[in-house]
C-alpha cells in the first residue's frame, strides 16, 4: 500500500470510488483485499479489516444493523438478543439470501447510503416496537443512562412511534443503572409502590432501590457479585442497613430476566408483611413494646 492508510470508520462501507479518491489504485485495493486489510461486502463496496462481524453480515445480507442488534452491540440493555435485526430499504431488490434467524425491518432510514448501521433513534424506536413494553422501557432507560441519547433524542424516538406507545415515555427513568433495575422498578409499580432509585444511605452507601422507606432491593448479577470479596462487601452493607432499620432483599438478575412472575410474588409477599425492623429512631420504643408483649405471651 506504500504507506497510504486505509479509512478506519468501522460503521461505514467504502465504495471503490471513495477508495480511489483516497489515493488507492485498483491494484492497491486488490492487494488490500488479498491481505485482509479490506473486506469485500458486495460489488463495489468494502469495509476495513476490524469492522465488527455483525455489521459485515448485515451488509452482505443487503441491509444495515438495526434495532436490538445494534443497541446490544453498543452496550445498551436488551432482554433477548436471538437473531440479527437489519434494516432494509423498502425498494431494495435482488437481495442475497440470509439465515432464517435474521429479522428484516423494511423501512426507510436517514442513515447515509454508505452506513452499515441505522441512526440510534431509529434503532431505539424499532426496538420499542419489537419488544414487550417492559423490555422496551428497560432498553430506553439503558440508552439514556449510558449517554447514548439525551432527553431531546428520547423525544425524537417517540415522534417516530405510533400514538399507542406514547404512554411509555412517562415510565422512563434514566437513573436506572441496569436494565434489571428497570424491570424490578416496573414490577414494584404493578404492586402499587413507587420505589426510590439509587438512594445513598449513611453508613451503607448507594443502593439500587428503596421501597416504602424501609425495604432495600438490590439486583445482583454474576458479573459484580460472584467473588467472595464482593459477597463480604454485600453482607457488611446488609448488616449496616439492618442496624439502621432497613431490610435488604437481594434479587438475582437471572431470576428477574427469566422468572419475573416468581420475583413479583416474592416482592409482594415481603411487602405484605410490612416493615419488620424499625428505623434507628424507633428501636428503643420497639424493643420496649416487644418486651411488654412477651410478658403476656408467657405460659
Amino acid at each position: 500500500m506504500h504507506g497510504r492508510p486505509l479509512p478506519t470508520d468501522f460503521s461505514r462501507s467504502l465504495s471503490t470510488s471513495a477508495l480511489r479518491e483516497s489515493g488507492l489504485t485498483k491494484r492497491d485495493i486488490t492487494a488490500a483485499v488479498a491481505r485482509g486489510d479490506l473486506l469485500r461486502l458486495r460489488l463495489g463496496r468494502y469495509a476495513p479489516r476490524h469492522t465488527p462481524e455483525v455489521m459485515i453480515d448485515a451488509a452482505r445480507w443487503g441491509g444495515r444493523l438495526d434495532c436490538v442488534s445494534l443497541l446490544s452491540h453498543l452496550g445498551v440493555f436488551v432482554h433477548t438478543r436471538a437473531g440479527t435485526h437489519i434494516q432494509i430499504d423498502p425498494h431494495a431488490t435482488r437481495l442475497p439470501p440470509h439465515p432464517v434467524s435474521v429479522r428484516c425491518h423494511w423501512r426507510p432510514t436517514a442513515a447515509p447510503a454508505e452506513s452499515l448501521v441505522v441512526e440510534i433513534t431509529e434503532a431505539l424506536a424499532q426496538a420499542v416496537i419489537c419488544q414487550p413494553a417492559r423490555h422496551a422501557i428497560a432498553t430506553l432507560d439503558s440508552a439514556w443512562h449510558i449517554g447514548l441519547v439525551d432527553e431531546r433524542a428520547i423525544g425524537d424516538v417517540f415522534r417516530r412511534l405510533p400514538p399507542r406507545f406514547q404512554v411509555l415515555r412517562g415510565l422512563l427513568d434514566r437513573r436506572s443503572e441496569a436494565g434489571v433495575e428497570t424491570l424490578v422498578r416496573l414490577i414494584l409499580r404493578t404492586l402499587g409502590h413507587r420505589p426510590e432509585l439509587q438512594v445513598v444511605i449513611d453508613g451503607v452507601g448507594r443502593v439500587d432501590l428503596v421501597v416504602d422507606g424501609w425495604l432495600i432491593v438490590e439486583c445482583d448479577s454474576r458479573q459484580f457479585h460472584s467473588g467472595w470479596e464482593a459477597q463480604m462487601r454485600d453482607r457488611r452493607r446488609d448488616a449496616a442497613a439492618l442496624a439502621r432499620g432497613y431490610v435488604t432483599v437481594r434479587l438475582l438478575a437471572t431470576d428477574v430476566l427469566s422468572r419475573p412472575d416468581a420475583v413479583r410474588a416474592q416482592l409482594e409477599e415481603i411487602l405484605g408483611h410490612g416493615r419488620a425492623v424499625p428505623h434507628s429512631g424507633e428501636t428503643r420504643a420497639f424493643r420496649a413494646s416487644s418486651a411488654r408483649r412477651s410478658r403476656f405471651m408467657r405460659p
